[in-house]
């Protein structure tokens, strides 16, 4: 199962990929063996990029769940100044290429913020890729965590933020919330109490994995 964000770009490179093959073939091109292993690679590599399994979501209003696959890099307390404007404690995790990379609502609730910000490719390990990146910054508030916000952010590779959150919507805690085109990283910003189930260089699931809990 593939998700529909990358319905275009399959289409597109199977249709180029088995127009070369047929070039090959007309042409009888030197070394052409390589070159239509190389292209069939590079068909599998895009497909596993854009692949969304379904998942059962471990849905409960007293958890905050992890908005992708991938990797904790940092949890520390930081000062934000988009929404806050105050203390946060913030998780981030890095998703390689090899991850799923769709996002996903990490608790329910209603947004109450959603903003785009056009920006720099910088890698997402950089420290200053959380606010020098193209991003998108989402806010969402219920009764049992208040408000938290999670930053989808492109990096070197990703060069497409998709954000499906829209102000006042109503979302559900797991559901498909966008997805970022070979990339990233996300951060999430939780209030400075929350008890944190994870750690550094844990690897999580989206949807799954517990990040915190009330």
């Amino acid at each position: 199962m593939f998700h529909k964000e990358g319905y275009k770009i399959i289409l597109i490179s199977f249709i180029l990929i088995g127009l070369t093959f047929l070039s090959l073939d007309y042409f009888s091109i030197q070394y052409d063996f390589p070159i239509r292993i190389l292209l069939l690679i590079g068909f599998v590599l895009i497909l596993q990029f854009f692949r969304n399994p379904k998942i059962i979501v471990n849905s409960n209003n007293n958890h905050i769940l992890s908005p992708v696959d991938g990797k904790i890099v940092i949890i520390e307390k930081v000062f934000e100044p988009e929404f806050f404007n105050k203390e946060r404690l913030q998780v981030s995790i890095f998703m390689s290429p090899l991850d799923v990379h769709v996002t996903r609502y990490p608790m329910s609730g209603k947004v109450v913020f959603s903003k785009y910000h056009p920006g720099k490719y910088l890698v997402a390990w950089h420290p200053k890729s959380s606010t020098k990146n193209e991003r998108t910054s989402i806010v969402i508030e219920n009764g049992f965590f208040g408000k938290i916000l999670y930053r989808q952010i492109a990096g070197a590779i990703a060069r497409r933020i998709v954000n499906y959150a829209k102000v006042s919507n109503t979302v559900k805690q797991g559901e498909d919330s966008g997805f970022i085109k070979f990339g990233s990283r996300i951060d999430l910003f939780l209030p400075l109490n929350t008890k944190l189930n994870v750690k550094i260089n844990q690897k999580v699931k989206g949807g799954i994995s517990v990040i915190a809990e009330n």
